[in-house]
């Protein structure tokens, strides 16, 4: 029995003593001032040349696609929609609400709007969660704000750093995990972008 209260220490420092991965969101080049006066933010999501873990996007697909097919038949093929249908149906709604949720601008598919926001994810980790284990996903992304009607002329160009997807529980789902990552971007990048 006294065994349990230092089995129980020894896991509550080695969590305290884990390496804070925070996300960071730093301005490489520009200023996102010109944003200061304008009530809409047109929003659009890149995801070319993405790494995903340890491998590129098309070999990680390719990989689990087939480690689920071999489970399952059909179950990757299922897989690999959801991973591209996730961007769309998750990932972006989640960083626009919580981007309008937490900054004065309102973000979103406004291809009106004097200038655009380009969020282009260059990393995922999608962590995973097998009950008695798991690791929260993360993601990288390089952001540049350029004028709408102009796409080539860059006026601010920010790094968004391990931004990640912590859930309690029951995120068993690779596209919750990341949508929580995506969540946490928009809603840091707007506090940002409101200083």
């Amino acid at each position: 029995m006294q065994l349990v209260p230092k089995v129980a220490a020894a896991l509550l420092l080695s969590v305290l003593c884990l390496p804070a991965a925070a996300q960071k969101i730093k301005l490489v080049d520009g200023d996102p001032a010109v944003l200061k006066d304008q009530k809409e933010l047109n929003v659009e999501f890149t995801y070319d040349h993405l790494s995903v873990g340890k491998d590129s996007e098309e070999d990680y697909v390719q990989k689990k696609t087939a480690e689920y097919n071999k489970k399952e038949p059909g179950k990757g093929d299922a897989w690999a929609k959801a991973w591209v249908a996730d961007r769309a149906s998750r990932y972006e709604p989640k960083f626009d609400e919580l981007f309008n949720d937490n900054g004065d601008i309102k973000a979103g598919s406004f291809p009106n709007a004097k200038y655009t926001l380009i969020f282009h994810t260059t990393f995922i980790e999608p962590g995973f969660n097998v009950g008695v284990a798991r690791k929260n996903s993360y993601i990288d992304a390089e952001v540049l704000i350029v004028e709408t009607a102009n796409k080539g002329k860059t006026l601010a160009k920010i790094s968004v750093d391990n931004a990640p997807g912590r859930m309690m529980g029951f995120d068993f789902d690779t596209g919750m995990r990341i949508t929580e990552s995506y969540a946490v971007a928009g809603k840091k990048l707007a506090k940002f972008l409101g200083k």
